[in-house]
Protein backbone atom coordinates (compact mmCIF):
# COMPACT_ATOMS: atom_id res chain seq x y z
CA UNK A 1 0.00 0.00 0.00
CA UNK A 2 1.64 3.48 -0.80
CA UNK A 3 2.61 5.73 2.45
CA UNK A 4 0.88 8.55 2.44
CA UNK A 5 2.44 11.93 3.74
CA UNK A 6 0.76 15.15 4.47
CA UNK A 7 3.27 18.42 4.62
CA UNK A 8 2.57 21.48 6.69
CA UNK A 9 4.47 24.44 5.41
CA UNK A 10 3.81 27.78 4.74
CA UNK A 11 5.79 27.88 1.95
CA UNK A 12 4.65 27.28 -1.55
CA UNK A 13 8.61 26.42 -2.42
CA UNK A 14 8.98 23.99 0.72
CA UNK A 15 5.51 22.03 -0.61
CA UNK A 16 6.61 21.77 -4.32
CA UNK A 17 10.34 20.54 -3.33
CA UNK A 18 9.31 18.27 -0.61
CA UNK A 19 6.09 16.67 -2.46
CA UNK A 20 8.48 16.30 -5.82
CA UNK A 21 11.28 14.44 -3.99
CA UNK A 22 9.07 12.54 -1.89
CA UNK A 23 6.75 11.34 -4.79
CA UNK A 24 9.73 10.72 -7.10
CA UNK A 25 12.17 9.15 -4.74
CA UNK A 26 9.85 6.91 -2.67
CA UNK A 27 6.76 6.93 -4.65
CA UNK A 28 4.64 8.15 -2.00
CA UNK A 29 1.27 9.95 -2.22
CA UNK A 30 2.17 13.85 -1.10
CA UNK A 31 -1.08 15.74 0.41
CA UNK A 32 0.37 20.18 0.99
CA UNK A 33 -1.54 21.95 3.71
CA UNK A 34 -0.71 25.98 3.44
CA UNK A 35 -1.34 26.67 7.06
CA UNK A 36 -1.67 25.15 10.71
CA UNK A 37 -5.50 25.22 10.21
CA UNK A 38 -5.68 23.92 6.16
CA UNK A 39 -3.34 20.73 7.86
CA UNK A 40 -5.70 19.96 10.45
CA UNK A 41 -8.77 19.81 8.36
CA UNK A 42 -6.45 17.76 5.79
CA UNK A 43 -5.36 15.55 8.70
CA UNK A 44 -8.87 14.79 9.61
CA UNK A 45 -10.43 14.16 6.23
CA UNK A 46 -7.10 12.55 4.57
CA UNK A 47 -5.68 10.53 7.07
CA UNK A 48 -1.98 10.28 6.22
CA UNK A 49 0.37 7.89 7.65
CA UNK A 50 2.34 10.63 8.39
CA UNK A 51 2.80 14.59 8.65
CA UNK A 52 5.99 16.96 8.27
CA UNK A 53 5.13 20.32 9.66
CA UNK A 54 6.64 23.11 9.64
CA UNK A 55 7.67 25.33 12.97
CA UNK A 56 7.42 28.70 11.73
CA UNK A 57 3.85 29.65 10.37
CA UNK A 58 2.04 32.77 10.18
CA UNK A 59 -1.65 32.63 12.18
CA UNK A 60 -1.05 28.94 13.75
CA UNK A 61 2.83 27.90 14.15
CA UNK A 62 3.43 24.47 14.43
CA UNK A 63 3.79 23.49 17.62
CA UNK A 64 0.18 25.00 18.42
CA UNK A 65 -0.86 22.76 15.66
CA UNK A 66 0.38 19.59 16.92
CA UNK A 67 -1.02 20.06 19.84
CA UNK A 68 -4.47 20.13 18.20
CA UNK A 69 -4.03 17.07 16.21
CA UNK A 70 -2.98 15.58 19.42
CA UNK A 71 -6.45 16.48 20.90
CA UNK A 72 -8.25 15.10 17.69
CA UNK A 73 -8.72 11.50 18.36
CA UNK A 74 -8.96 11.04 14.45
CA UNK A 75 -5.52 12.95 14.05
CA UNK A 76 -3.50 12.06 17.51
CA UNK A 77 -1.89 8.49 16.76
CA UNK A 78 -0.47 10.21 13.32
CA UNK A 79 3.52 10.46 13.31
CA UNK A 80 4.38 14.15 13.55
CA UNK A 81 7.66 14.76 12.35
CA UNK A 82 9.09 18.87 12.26
CA UNK A 83 10.86 20.35 9.69
CA UNK A 84 12.55 23.32 11.58
CA UNK A 85 15.25 25.45 11.45
CA UNK A 86 15.44 25.03 15.20
CA UNK A 87 16.94 22.69 15.96
CA UNK A 88 19.38 23.04 19.04
CA UNK A 89 19.37 20.81 22.11
CA UNK A 90 17.13 22.00 23.78
CA UNK A 91 14.99 23.05 21.41
CA UNK A 92 14.72 19.06 20.34
CA UNK A 93 14.21 18.03 23.91
CA UNK A 94 10.80 20.26 24.11
CA UNK A 95 9.62 18.58 20.91
CA UNK A 96 10.42 14.90 22.19
CA UNK A 97 9.00 16.28 25.33
CA UNK A 98 5.41 16.93 23.53
CA UNK A 99 5.26 13.98 21.55
CA UNK A 100 6.69 14.74 18.15
CA UNK A 101 8.43 11.70 16.60
CA UNK A 102 11.65 13.52 15.16
CA UNK A 103 12.68 16.69 13.64
CA UNK A 104 14.60 17.56 10.04
CA UNK A 105 16.43 20.52 9.88
CA UNK A 106 15.79 23.01 7.45
CA UNK A 107 17.18 23.65 4.93
CA UNK A 108 16.61 19.95 4.42
CA UNK A 109 18.19 18.19 1.28
CA UNK A 110 15.68 17.00 -1.07
CA UNK A 111 17.37 14.34 -1.98
CA UNK A 112 17.65 13.12 1.42
CA UNK A 113 14.20 13.36 3.04
CA UNK A 114 12.70 10.47 1.90
CA UNK A 115 15.48 8.15 3.14
CA UNK A 116 15.12 10.52 6.30
CA UNK A 117 11.23 10.08 6.91
CA UNK A 118 11.50 6.45 6.16
CA UNK A 119 14.76 5.79 8.76
CA UNK A 120 12.48 7.68 10.90
CA UNK A 121 9.24 5.91 10.90
CA UNK A 122 10.88 2.12 10.10
CA UNK A 123 9.74 2.32 6.12
CA UNK A 124 11.56 0.91 3.49
CA UNK A 125 11.83 2.35 0.62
Amino acid sequence: MVKRILVVDNEPYIQEVAQICLETIAGWQVITAGSGSEGLTKAENEHPDAILLDVMMPDMDGLTTFQKLQTNSATQAIPVILLTAKVQASDRRRYQDLGITATIPKPFDPLQLANQVADILGWSL
